[in-house]
């Protein structure tokens, strides 16, 4: 607290979404001026944020990505893109998202249970499936067993699927216009036969025992010949092909099954009972499981050499012209170069507003945001924009207005106050994710907090202790006016006694 409010204002130099969230937040908070500032390849901005006259840096969001349909990667890939974000999808689904899940249910079987119960359609089922798979159906003890699963998933990803979606979808397929099925965007696949003498089909079977061996706590093996003599070894059954598989050609295809998903009950409390009985046997200590996460920039942790891999391969499926490793790193790690003039012209730009603010300028006039691309050119200047204006009663007030609260008080002395100095009648109060009071409380609850100090019963239902350091505490009401309507009101900065 002591060093943001000895601070003048702040210059951001972030290269991420949450470290600027956060900085903003704190700089709206001490009431500090923020001169924030990005790059993206030939683009660059400033903004400039004054306390009490402009809007924040969160008050405006980009729109999201423009993300690629989930049958287009599933099924119907026709870009290298795609392929890196069916890899991206495959390392988190194979080597963090069942650790995580399996490490969540160990941890309290009855709650993880009952949560994944409440989701919609087929995913209680997939859920618990993929812990069951993680901590018992799966397992791996050995390396060996590691390099077994790592061949077998590549015969299925690479194989067995490609030839049931070619048997739901034969080459020669027409749709009920009298068009070729395999036409246009959709590129017609071939399934690969699996040989030690390809070093990218190795490369997997390689990188996914060693991640699996990794997730498990099993020494790892970086020996290549010795990995192919134990894949020399394992016997692949042949594929056949499913009747009855439902391979969907859209995403709203896709999306009314999984809602509309059913399945025996019969078999989900099977399932549910053999967790809870592996849960029982498991000590202590005793499942050594760690969730992977992806790091692209470790070259010798294999993160990167499996999604080249595993991306390639899906590419010669579909006959797409593969990726080399540094291609397919700024792909996958969405990374778009630095480029020094871009960077020179915004470290400027970011400079002539710090004069600004350093001589004490107040007028908003006086300040410019900056939006240039050099790739155009477009250089654009603008005025700050003001920040969004509420009201209660004849109050107005924007995400820089609060009320500040001085020392401490009882949770009936605190309605009191907002009543009296206010007119406000505060239905409900919470701190965080901690309800403090609701006017439908238990009455017996309630009357054993009425008298409480507001830290004391922060402390009481969030279970923690305040920290020392902690001076305020931001507490967030719900009110109604005097005549019983619903307010929209700054929240309340409630100032901690210094001692």
């Amino acid at each position: 607290m002591s060093f943001f409010e000895n601070l003048d204002g702040v210059c951001n130099a972030l290269d991420n979404i949450d470290a600027r969230v956060y900085m903003d937040r704190r700089c709206v908070y001490y009431h500090k001026p923020l001169i924030e500032s990005g790059t993206l390849g030939t683009k660059g901005n400033v903004q400039v944020v004054l306390p009490f006259q402009t809007e924040s840096y969160s008050s405006t969001q980009d729109p999201p990505e423009k993300s690629i349909p989930i049958c287009t990667l599933k099924n119907f890939p026709n870009a290298i893109e795609h392929t890196l974000q069916w890899a991206r999808d495959m390392f988190e689904g194979i080597f963090t998202n069942p650790a995580t899940s399996a490490l969540d249910f160990l941890k309290d079987p009855e709650i993880y249970i009952q949560r994944v119960l409440k989701l919609q359609g087929s995913q209680p089922l997939e859920e618990l499936q993929q812990v069951h798979k993680a901590l018992i159906e799966e397992k791996p003890s050995t390396f060996e067993e590691c390099v077994r699963w790592a061949r077998l998933h590549w015969q299925e990803n690479y194989h067995n699927n490609i030839e049931q979606l070619l048997y739901n979808f034969p080459k020669d397929q027409m749709t009920s216009s009298g068009v070729p099925f395999w036409s246009g965007p959709k590129r017609c696949p071939h399934s690969l036969v699996f040989t030690t003498d390809n070093s990218t089909y190795l490369d997997y079977v390689y990188t996914a025992a060693n991640l699996r061996a990794e997730m498990y706590g099993i020494a790892q093996q970086r020996d290549r010949n010795f990995i192919i003599e134990m894949i020399n070894k394992i016997e692949v059954p042949p594929f056949k092909p499913k009747q009855g598989v439902k391979i969907h050609v859209n995403d709203s295809e896709a999306q009314n099954a999984m809602n509309s998903a059913n399945y025996e009950q019969d078999h989900l409390d099977n399932l549910i009972k053999n967790l809870k009985e592996a849960a029982s046997s498991f000590s202590n200590g005793m499942v050594k499981m760690v969730p992977i996460e992806f790091e692209k920039d470790d070259d010798n942790n294999l993160h990167m050499d499996f999604i080249v891999a595993c991306s390639n391969l899906r590419a010669e499926n579909y006959d797409i012209a593969p990726a080399d490793r540094h291609k397919s790193k700024l792909i996958a790690g969405r990374i778009i170069p630095a480029i020094a003039t871009t960077t020179s012209l915004i470290v400027g730009l970011d400079c002539i507003e710090l004069y600004k603010l350093i001589q004490g300028h107040k007028k908003i006039e006086i300040y410019k945001s900056s939006f240039v691309n050099l790739a155009l050119p477009f250089f654009g200047l603008s005025e700050p924009l003001p920040p969004k204006k509420s009201k209660y009663y004849e109050n107005e007030f924007s995400l820089w207005d609060r009320f500040d609260v001085n020392g401490e008080m009882t949770l009936k002395e605190y309605l009191d106050f907002f009543k009296n100095q206010h007119s406000l009648e505060i239905t409900m109060l919470s701190q965080g994710v901690t309800m403090l009071y609701a006017f439908f409380m238990d009455k017996k609850k309630l009357s054993e907090r009425l008298n409480l100090p507001i830290s004391k019963i922060v402390e009481s239902v969030s279970k923690k202790e305040i920290p020392r350091h902690v001076r305020a505490l931001v507490l967030e009401i719900c009110c109604n006016d005097a005549e019983g309507n619903d307010l929209e009101v700054p929240y309340v900065k409630y100032n901690l006694p210094r001692n």
